[in-house]
């Protein structure tokens, strides 16, 4: 890539070119955003997850860019137009909308108005009139007059059509009214009469006679605005003030006050109306959606990784039920490990009532098969199973908790489930899947598509291709994150892992399968098609618990084994030693091991690492119970405080989990008793948090909710001013000095 592509991402991102230049280079040979970020931090200067991922973006960004440029060439040149001036234009060109814009006079057309009036020989008469340098007369145009060409109005209109299209085609009109809109669009939305009344649009009764500056509209109101529109509801159009445009315009292309100039001035107009207007509202039409599912999905991403990371319970032997009124509750016991190793069904629960005997059954599972803990899904009849649960005397400590069962289904009846399980149907499949989310979320929840878990919302509106990679990017980077015991982890566990495919993955179970759990991370060489690079890429996030080699359960890299058993030299002790006493590490002088190869970075994270190998970094799992005698809306009432989970984030506030089977919303103004702009400054999703109700709305399934303490004075922004000093807000505007700058610019 040109140097020019490079200093252009260092000052959007506001990096050092050299490390730019760093990231781009280990991107081309195959190294991966987590591998790039944990282990080339020296190259990198320190650039976490995001920056990496964004350097990359950018990359691509401007790869298309150049293949584009390409093609605008050989365009423009096989049309016999390429002028050494164009051409250097082009290449200088660093934004796609300015390329597009230069390309456009030049661009191959369909049949227009313009084209047709050049077809019948108008176009010197448009060139005359456009000049505005003398007045036209009679004469002028009855010489355009002719059999193609019936009157003199008909030579006037065609000359008009080129002339529009000449404006709309004119790189300083296009940038005037682009930043016209930039400055002070409108989004409008509006009812479609016909469908006003019916049951169906009254979701959308927000947005019947709707405006608002487009700039200040958030993601989540525009998605919902283009959903309704694309179900045929609303009307949505994005404008700026019409008769202003047109001025603007016409200081630019009239010239003269005499006949020429007012023909200029209504092409201009026709040009702003026919041709500029809905082209420039269709960039904004998309730039504006861009801008909202990169939100969007930025919403869905963090929820997600909030998600993977949910605490584990870790080695405990688990009963998990899958809760059921007519057809029963599925009940599975798996081992430590996840391993199934027996099912039934129960029917304590309506119509059947089998109360007692479930609770047998379940004293009976729990006692052989030695279970610590208990998983139940939070769907159908989940309160009436946890106060079945929650009512037996085990005679011994077990816990319990409430498993989140989205996807459950969807994994049951999938191919990876059907292959883990062929011999169960979809209902034991769903049961097993609650349990070992329970022992490990970030295990279990990999082999679903994300988009199923049920964290994000208008997943289905956004750019799809985007949204799955930029989750399939933060799976990865969980997974990663984490680290993944190479002896116990899935196939599909595997495939996540830097540097490994699903073909290598699956490789490495089978070699594990044939000649038993891995023994050290030099034995990962041995798979087939796991070569050097893919072992460069994966071996540091790949942990083997009891190696010999106790750096093989550590997040240290393979490559950085000498520095440590240099460490263990210079303190005449061993690794382990190292590892195992505090006041060993203590000795360790970090400027004695930075050599060329391995930075004050990587040392660092060496000895961060020696104080806890192996350690997972999420957090430990506790117990949560709801309010007792909560079951459905009609029991909640406003002024209760009650216990809730949050079970999604969005930008406009949290989704919270009270026990009521319908989630309620803590609006981002009642998040804290201050200002809250991010709802992700505030909560975490399954957060147990405690709620007041504010309203219950049962006819709309609607549940407000307040996390503000009482007693407690809102805390706004404050400004510098001394107190008691009235304050006025006034909207940007800096619109004139961007016309005033674009004018300059133009007259260049």
């Amino acid at each position: 890539m040109d140097l020019k592509y490079i200093q252009q991402i260092a000052t959007d991102l506001s990096l050092p070119v050299k490390n730019v230049t760093n990231v781009q280079q280990l991107h081309e040979e195959g190294a991966t955003i987590p591998f790039i970020s944990r282990y080339r931090k020296e190259a990198t200067g320190n650039m976490d997850e995001v920056q990496v991922g964004n350097v990359i973006d950018k990359i691509k960004y401007y790869d298309e860019l150049i293949k584009r440029k390409d093609t605008v060439v050989k365009t423009i040149e096989a049309a016999g137009k390429l002028t050494p001036e164009l051409k250097l234009r082009i290449e200088n060109c660093i934004s796609a909308t300015e390329l597009e814009d230069i390309y456009l006079p030049y661009k191959p057309k369909r049949k227009t108005r313009a084209t047709v009036a050049i077809e019948k020989g108008l176009e010197p008469l448009a060139q005359l009139i456009f000049s505005q340098e003398k007045n036209i007369g009679e004469e002028e145009i009855a010489c355009f007059v002719n059999e193609q060409v019936k009157d003199k109005a008909e030579a006037l209109q065609g000359a008009r059509d080129i002339i529009a299209e000449w404006v709309s085609e004119s790189e300083q009109a296009r940038t005037l009214v682009r930043s016209m809109f930039q400055e002070s669009a409108v989004i409008a939305a509006r009812v479609l009469t016909t469908k006003k009344e019916t049951e169906e649009a009254q979701k959308y009764r927000d947005y019947f006679d709707f405006k608002e500056p487009l700039a200040d509209c958030p993601s989540h109101r525009l998605l919902a605005i283009r959903r309704g529109e694309k179900e045929g509801f609303l009307i949505m159009d994005i404008a700026i003030e019409k008769d202003s445009a047109i001025g603007e315009l016409k200081n630019v292309f009239v010239k003269s006050s005499g006949e020429a100039g007012q023909e200029v001035a209504l092409a201009t107009e026709d040009a702003y109306s026919r041709l500029l207007k809905p082209a420039i509202e269709t960039e904004f039409r998309m730039s504006s959606k861009t801008a909202a599912d990169e939100e969007a999905i930025r919403v869905f991403a963090e929820n997600l990784r909030q998600l993977l990371l949910a605490s584990p319970l870790g080695s405990k032997r688990v009963l998990a039920i899958d809760p059921g009124f007519r057809t029963g509750c599925k009940v599975v016991c798996l081992d430590e490990n996840g391993t199934f190793l027996k099912y039934v069904t129960i029917y304590p629960h309506a119509p059947q009532n089998e109360w007692e005997g479930a609770i047998a059954t379940i004293k009976d599972l729990v006692g052989k098969y030695n279970i610590e803990a208990i998983g139940y899904g939070n769907g159908t009849a989940s309160k009436e199973t946890e106060k079945l649960v929650r009512g037996i005397d085990f005679g011994k400590p077990v816990s319990i908790f409430m498993v989140n069962e989205s996807g459950a289904s969807i994994y049951s009846a999938s191919e990876v489930a059907r292959e883990e399980f062929p011999d169960e149907d979809v209902t034991v499949r769903g049961a097993i899947s609650i349990g070992r989310r329970l022992l490990d979320p970030l295990s279990e929840l990999v082999k679903i598509d994300a988009k199923s878990i049920g964290v994000g919302q208008y997943q289905h509106d956004v750019n799809q291709n985007r949204l799955k990679d930029s989750l399939d990017n933060v799976v990865q980077s969980c997974v990663n994150y984490v680290g993944v015991d190479v002896n116990t982890a899935s196939k599909h566990l595997l495939t996540y892992v830097s540097g490994l495919t699903s073909t290598t993955a699956k490789n490495i179970v089978e070699y594990r399968n044939k000649n038993g759990g891995f023994t050290s991370r030099g034995e990962l060489l041995k798979v087939s098609m796991l070569g050097p690079k893919a072992y460069e890429q994966c071996a540091g996030f790949l942990r083997i618990p009891n190696a010999e080699n106790p750096l093989d359960n550590s997040a240290v890299h393979p490559e950085s084994y000498g520095i440590v058993e240099e460490m263990a030299k210079k303190l005449h002790c061993t690794v382990n030693d190292i590892i195992a006493k505090p006041d060993v590490r203590k000795q360790i002088n970090p400027r004695d091991f930075i050599s060329e190869t391995a930075g004050a970075y990587t040392i660092e994270d060496i000895l961060k690492e020696l104080e806890k190998p192996g350690r997972d970094p999420r957090d430990t799992i506790e117990e949560f119970r709801f309010a007792e005698g909560l079951a459905t809306m009609a029991d909640l009432k406003p002024g209760m405080k009650v216990p809730g989970i949050v079970t999604n984030i969005t930008n406009f506030g949290a989704f919270v989990d009270v026990g009521v089977k319908q989630d309620g919303l803590v609006h981002v103004s009642h998040l804290a008793n201050k200002y809250v702009s991010d709802p992700n400054e505030v909560v975490k999703l399954n957060q147990k948090v405690m709620v007041t109700v504010l309203e219950v709305d049962a006819s709309r399934k609607r549940i407000a909710l307040s996390m503000k303490e009482e007693n407690k004075t809102e805390q706004r922004p404050r400004t510098n001013m001394p107190k008691g000093t009235a304050v006025s807000y006034k909207p940007k505007n800096n619109f004139q000095s961007s016309l005033d700058a674009l004018r300059k610019k133009f007259d260049k």
